[in-house]
């Protein structure tokens, strides 16, 4: 710093002044085994869902819509369905 800059509240002056680490903190914080970053959440699944754009008629993702949230997923299991019908 020159001097010159104004001291904010995101301004850390002295290494000294940082916050104390919360538990919340070290939760949320990157794990890191030797360089390797350790993902956390949800493992990746091994057939991921790739996003579409598809046009369906109005009154098919009304009647989906109408069963709540989750109704994409609705469509891609009557989808599986399906599939699964046609190749019997």
């Amino acid at each position: 710093m020159t001097g010159k800059e104004p001291v904010t509240d995101s301004t850390w002056v002295d290494p000294d002044d940082a916050p104390e680490w919360t538990e919340e903190m070290f939760q949320s914080a990157d794990l890191y085994q030797g360089e390797t970053l350790i993902r956390r959440g949800r493992p990746r699944k091994p057939q991921p869902k790739v996003p579409v754009s598809i046009r369906l008629s109005s009154d098919v993702i009304e009647a989906f819509k109408a069963g709540g949230p989750g109704w994409q997923t609705r469509i891609d299991e009557a989808l599986r369905e399906w599939l699964r019908k046609r190749a019997a």
